[in-house]
């Protein structure tokens, strides 16, 4: 049970720790937006890998760019979140789009649609 906790505590320590990096122009990619949502981080149980993912209300294409930047500084982002967290080791990063937003969107206009034929 604790472990599930300091887990998840972990996850949420590294979500923040790169919201703020992209929000405070800490990494230096002219392709990467600021605008950018970092939704969720996901925690290998050894915890050596750590999905996260970004999501933004910009454009597909921008974002897409914006991913790959993030993607190109990962090295970078991995040593800053070494001294921040201060733990023995420092997971891998991968960074993929969250299109859930995007997704409850194309639902919702379903569903409205429903709603106008009734």
């Amino acid at each position: 049970m604790n472990s599930n906790f300091n887990h998840q505590r972990l996850e949420e320590r590294i979500r923040e720790a790169i919201s703020t990096m992209i929000v405070q122009n800490k990494i230096k990619n002219h392709h990467l937006s600021s605008f950018l949502s970092v939704s969720e981080v996901r925690l290998s149980k050894d915890k050596s890998y750590a999905t996260v993912y970004i999501s933004s209300f910009i454009s597909d294409a921008k974002l897409e760019e914006s991913c790959s930047a993030l993607k190109q500084s990962s090295s970078y982002i991995q040593r800053r979140l070494a001294s921040i967290l201060k733990t023995r080791n420092t997971p891998r990063l991968d960074f993929k789009i969250d299109t859930s937003y995007k997704d409850g969107e194309k639902v919702n206009r379903l569903i409205d649609s429903l709603n106008e034929k009734s």
